[in-house]
């Protein structure tokens, strides 16, 4: 998590601050951490013992809460910095895949959305299960071939203001700039340059499509993809946006100390704001949609019938190992 400008002159100015920000990032991290883990453990759980992943869109959301919950596990490790070499080369790595597949992810389901609405008909061949299968193991090839730079550069860095060492990638001084350029283009490609854009095409012709239909659920559908896309931007631009700020002070444009320590100062906010996802994305795409709420509905009432029915009629003399194997809860699986 290095993010740093080339000013240094800077760094005594935004102790403080940086201070008041390490109290409260733990905190955060752990809210995070904690809503990530339940969300998407719960959308996984659902998908996969009781919705049996028979579409595209089910490989496609699986996937996403897969990537979600490997970023929020990093979380309570970024917020102490407690890391060693080979533990930082690791979180890293898991951090950055989360990071970039997430993204791709979030990408893949607005095209299958845009497919099953705007060419239903011809798009049914295109969005079989195993053509979701195919394009998440290309996604995940491409996150790990992202990653590769950062992993490799990660490294313990002293902090000069409390003596603790942090997780930052050390590049080499003769190409120092160059690596930084390509990290913050290779992000900035993958979340503004080109998700973004494909994003906001697939729901507006959505959206093209929807007003012309008389669904009595077309406005819910509108709402929905409202929120989806208003949590890309809220999420991810604001990140984008001060990385590519940053790209820019590597030109010597906007390398004053002013720029330097109000970039420093939001980068901390942005990335709070790009992780966050990772409890929101459960929400969004799992929770709102009407067949996974179903699913979630018949989940818990048969769980809560048989906890129900359990506490009643059975006993220590006559549960047997027969008699567990054959309740509603596992006949229906």
């Amino acid at each position: 998590m290095d993010y740093d400008g080339n000013n240094t002159t800077c760094g005594e100015d935004t102790a403080p601050e940086s201070h008041h920000v390490s109290m409260v990032l733990p905190v955060i991290c752990y809210m995070l951490f904690c809503l990530g883990l339940l969300g998407n453990i719960t959308v996984i759980w659902v998908l996969l013992r009781h919705m049996k992943l028979k579409t595209m869109t089910d490989v496609c959301l699986l996937n996403l809460c897969l990537s979600d919950l490997i970023l929020a596990i990093t979380l309570p490790l970024w917020a102490h910095n407690s890391l060693n070499l080979a533990s930082c080369k690791l979180v890293t790595g898991i951090y950055q895949l989360g990071f970039y597949s997430g993204t791709l992810f979030v990408t893949l389901m607005s095209v299958d959305r845009y497919l099953a609405i705007v060419h239903a008909v011809a798009a049914m061949r295109a969005r079989t299960l195993c053509c979701g299968i195919i394009a998440s193991v290309t996604i995940w090839c491409m996150a790990f071939l992202m990653i590769i730079p950062q992993v490799t550069f990660a490294d313990l860095e002293m902090d000069e203001h409390d003596s603790s060492s942090q997780c930052q990638p050390l590049y080499p001084e003769e190409s120092q700039r160059f690596w930084k350029m390509q990290r913050n283009f290779s992000e900035n490609t993958v979340g503004l340059f080109v998700c973004l854009p494909v994003i906001i095409i697939c729901y507006v012709r959505i959206l093209a499509v929807l007003s012309k239909s008389r669904n009595s659920k077309k406005d819910r559908a509108v709402k929905l993809i409202f929120s989806i896309v208003g949590l890309f931007v809220v999420c991810w631009v604001p990140y984008n946006v001060i990385v590519f700020l940053q790209t820019l002070q590597l030109f010597d444009i906007l390398n004053t100390c002013q720029a330097w320590t109000a970039i420093s100062s939001a980068i901390g906010v942005a990335e709070i704001l790009a992780v966050s996802r990772c409890c929101v994305n459960p929400v969004i795409y799992a929770f709102v949609g009407e067949k996974f709420r179903k699913s979630l509905g018949n989940v818990l009432k048969r769980h809560l019938c048989w906890r129900h029915k359990s506490s009643w009629n059975s006993s220590p003399r006559d549960t047997t190992e027969k008699e567990t194997s054959n309740t509603p809860v596992k006949s229906d699986y």
